[in-house]
């Protein structure tokens, strides 16, 4: 929805550069016409600069939907952050099934290093991290001194300075979570081309969390910030994410730290949203604010009709899982479908009757996918609305109002719970239990689908999450966690590129480092099998 920041980001002429790391077609000459040396004299620019950092997740340019885009390459709007990371996380696994051949590489799990979603996700991390750079490096006290910056608006430059370190370090999570090993930059490193050196893992895993813990203190606290921007409590919520996943980035279990950021986000005063589906539509914003009594969205990716358009996100999300026999406009707020994206069988029967998040079109299609290119096999998942809560479409029929929730309360629950299970300390199975159900009365509307301690285990706990969080971005690195992304103990419609699903090599459980970041970058290893 419409905000002031968002309307900063749309006027913005900031000073953005192209792709960092090593692409063969680096360029680091400023595109527009103002440049560091004027743009941080005014400490009125700053705040436009930053919402440009907020805004490289929504947006692909400068010029709404389309034109002056950020990175060159590709399709404009298939790029966008939102979007990229979506295919990504969401294709590859039994949540999401495509029509369109271009992507089928990635459902079907036979991806290389040449792959164009693979390359958008990685190029958009890293314009996004570049971006997030040059603001932190202009910035640092000694800079706001030499630009005369008062000391009143010192303290106001601190807290922009936290958040752009704070959405520096998402990226570089989203980055180890599905690359690895990938190439390290920061403020400290010159501007110009240089061949960046490569951090492992273990090693992205510990600058992450310890830049995320450096600037906890210098964020808002929670719920307290300007709407859409980051506090406290979405820095804990990458650092639950971070230490729930340890396991698999680091090899060393870190249950105990889950279910304490968890805690604290918990304990942040958020509260679940009175329905399911309120949470998804036009108007959802509202449970993102912190003016809201009922504020469950944590940090949200804005979308506005008017003023922040994309090919991507939410734009994406509601046209793509719309076909010919759907009401696209009535039901959907809308002007059409675009015909592309449904789930597996096997995600649909993970919904039982009465649970009110089982929400799927089924008139017209098959439940079974017999050929993954038409759109017709499969039930499209429309939880994702351009409709308000109260009634009528969002501002704009081809661009919606809504927002996409990174981080929410139901999944501090769930992280919660299942560090719980998994034996993290300073929890107990009985407040475990208590999220889990509150999550299910939500669902069905009373008691009738609560469960009993016996039936909480983690089987249960990866079937819940799908049910909660299906379509939000989380069920690869999900899937991964539970050993079930790459091995044939599970098996779901086309995984690995067969109807009936069958296992595939380990090594999948990364993506590549991109063909032409290699060829650019002599210090750059692949990722093992590749």
């Amino acid at each position: 929805m419409t905000t002031n920041l968002i309307k900063r980001m749309v006027l913005a002429g900031v000073l953005a550069f192209a792709i960092t790391s090593c692409t063969d077609d680096l360029d680091l000459t400023p595109k527009y016409e103002v440049t560091s040396a004027t743009l941080y004299q005014d400490f009125a620019n700053y705040k436009p600069v930053l919402a440009k950092l907020y805004g490289g997740y929504a947006v692909t340019g400068l010029k709404g939907a389309d034109g002056a885009p950020d990175l060159a390459g590709f399709d404009e709007g298939k790029s966008n952050y939102v979007r990229a990371l979506w295919t990504l996380q969401e294709l590859s696994t039994d949540e999401a099934v495509i029509a369109w051949s271009d992507v089928f590489p990635v459902h079907n799990m036979n991806w290389n290093s040449g792959t164009e979603a693979v390359r958008m996700m990685y190029d958009r991390i890293f314009y996004q991290i570049a971006l997030c750079n040059e603001f932190i490096r202009n910035t640092t006290d000694a800079k706001l001194n030499e630009n005369g910056i008062s000391e009143a608006n010192q303290v106001e430059a601190r807290k922009y300075r936290a958040e752009a370190r704070f959405m520096r370090a998402m990226s570089y999570w989203h980055a180890l979570d599905m690359y690895g090993n990938v190439p390290f930059v920061t403020e400290a490193d010159p501007v110009g081309f240089f061949t960046p050196p490569q951090m492992s893992r273990t090693e992205l895993f510990n600058f992450v969390e310890a830049e995320l813990k450096a600037v906890e203190a210098e964020l808002v606290a929670p719920r307290q910030n300007e709407y859409p921007r980051a506090d406290k409590a979405a820095a804990w919520m990458v650092l639950a994410k971070l230490y729930q996943n340890a396991e698999v980035y680091t090899g060393q279990a870190r249950y105990t730290d889950a279910i304490t950021y968890a805690k604290r986000v918990i304990d942040a005063g958020y509260t679940l949203a009175p329905t399911y589906q309120s949470l998804f539509q036009a108007d959802n914003d509202k449970l993102a604010r912190p003016t809201s009594a009922q504020q469950e969205i944590i940090l949200p990716i804005a979308f506005d009709g008017i003023n922040t358009r994309s090919w991507g996100g939410t734009t994406f999300l509601i046209h793509a899982q719309l076909g010919a026999n759907m009401n696209a406009q009535t039901d959907y707020g809308v002007s059409g479908g675009w015909g592309g994206i449904r789930t597996t069988p096997q995600v649909i029967d993970l919904f039982p009757s009465g649970d009110s998040r089982g929400i799927y079109h089924t008139t017209g299609h098959t439940k079974e996918i017999e050929a993954i290119n038409d759109f017709t096999n499969g039930y499209p998942l429309t939880k994702f609305k351009n409709i308000k809560s109260g009634g009528g479409a969002g501002s704009h029929l081809e661009f919606p109002d809504t927002d996409f929730p990174l981080f929410r309360l139901a999944d501090a629950y769930l992280i919660y719970a299942e560090a719980v299970l998994r034996g993290g300390a300073g929890g107990d199975r009985a407040t475990a239990l208590g999220y889990i159900n509150a999550l299910r009365q939500r669902a069905y509307g009373n008691t009738s689908g609560n469960i009993t301690d016996e039936q909480l285990t983690l089987d249960f706990i990866l079937d819940e999450r799908a049910r909660e969080l299906h379509w939000e971005g989380h069920r690869r690195t999900d899937l991964i966690r539970f050993g079930k992304f790459t091995s044939g103990s599970y098996l779901w419609a086309w995984k690995g590129g067969v109807e009936a699903g069958r296992g595939v090599a380990e090594y999948r459980r990364l993506y590549p480092i991109p063909a032409s970041d290699l060829a650019a970058n002599p210090n750059l290893k692949q990722n093992t099998g590749y």
